[in-house]
């Protein structure tokens, strides 16, 4: 069993999560750019990271997390978005602003905090971005979704998740619509011109593709069963 691990530990193991490295190797690049560092400080900490068993790790197929990795990046992710949600819900804090308090507090947070709670938000399911939150037990809900800018035109789509990284794009998703639970009808898509237009609760939007990077979704019930 690996030691008790530092923020520093933590933060590798969730970016290592974040970018698929619970089920293939991901390549020390990949993790550098994630994490804003320069790719022989990021070599050597996944050295250190294999070597306390948090990762496999080689050069050629990089780096996954071994099953106490995983475990840790998921209680880790559990805090976080739980924090989130009790920012937003609780302290009416806005969603453009909780992923950098979070980011902070949820190293912090002890179990017995983590599951009080998870049991003051009713132990819920999402994050105010959309994302499931792993339960108590380190499960986390699988689902399949789509960018929002690889569906077409007829299709109905709801919105799921929301990316959280960026506080003026989420600020301008929330003065269009595009929160997790809205359903946006394509009307058209204009391949030259790269350019969308979307029906919001009977508002009309503009926008290209660069203006949905970030947004998940899945056909609504009605138009999947089509």
């Amino acid at each position: 069993m690996p030691d008790q691990p530092t923020q520093a530990v933590q933060d590798y193991l969730k970016a290592i999560h974040r970018l698929g490295g619970a089920d293939e190797g991901v390549a020390s690049g990949k993790i550098a750019t994630a994490l804003g560092v320069k790719a022989p400080s990021v070599t050597g900490m996944l050295k250190r990271l294999a070597d306390a068993g948090w990762i496999e790790y080689t050069s050629g197929t990089g780096a996954k997390l071994s099953p106490e990795g995983l475990s840790e990046a998921l209680r880790v992710i559990r805090r976080h978005r739980l924090v989130e949600l009790f920012l937003t819900q609780v302290l009416k804090l806005d969603w453009s602003e909780v992923d950098a308090e979070a980011e902070a507090l949820e190293h912090a947070i002890s179990p017995r905090l983590e599951q009080a709670l998870a049991d003051y938000l009713g132990e819920p399911h999402e994050d105010p971005h959309g994302h499931p939150i792993p339960s108590r037990t380190g499960e986390l809900k699988s689902r399949n979704l789509k960018r929002l800018s690889e569906f077409r035109a007829g299709d109905v789509v709801v919105v799921r998740e929301a990316q959280d990284d960026n506080p003026d794009r989420l600020r301008h998703w929330r003065t269009q619509g595009l929160t997790p639970g809205a359903r946006v009808r394509v009307l058209a898509y204009q391949e030259l011109d790269d350019l969308f237009e979307v029906e919001v609760d009977g508002t009309l939007i503009r926008l290209g593709s660069e203006g949905l990077i970030g947004l998940r979704g899945e056909l609504a019930a009605s138009n999947s069963a089509q």
